[in-house]
């Protein structure tokens, strides 16, 4: 005869079960010579259900100490964002050609000025 247990059904139909049944079910399995499809069936829970359980259990992720924790969080506006283009040396050299599909080609060189090239790539092209 089986225990009463918590069984909650979610607004699909699909049964929710307690943690601690999970477990109880999961140790069933562990048993010599248990069969995982019987004791899932004797439950009423599919038994890739039951074998998604184990693989958890395993990894220690099938517990009933879950908690949440809360971390501070603070919040500043950051009005001067430091220049990050300007502390890359201007000493190397290449170049990137940026093409737009019907509307313009941007060829950026070596050596340009990261402020310009900021301003240009948030103008409208």
């Amino acid at each position: 005869m089986r225990d009463a247990v918590d069984v909650r059904v979610d607004t699909r139909g699909r049964k929710r079960r307690s943690v601690a049944e999970k477990l109880s079910i999961v140790q069933l399995t562990m048993d010599p010579g248990a069969s995982v499809a019987e004791i899932a069936r004797t439950h009423g829970v599919n038994a890739n259900q039951v074998f998604k359980w184990r693989r958890l259990f395993a990894k220690g992720q099938l517990s009933e100490a879950r908690s949440t924790a809360l971390l501070p969080v603070t919040i500043t506006t950051d009005l001067e964002k430091p220049d990050r283009a300007a502390e890359v040396p201007a000493s190397s050299t290449g170049a990137i050609h940026i093409e737009l599909p019907g509307r313009a080609v941007l060829t950026v060189e070596s050596g340009a000025d990261p402020r310009l090239l900021r301003c240009v790539l948030e103008s409208p092209l």
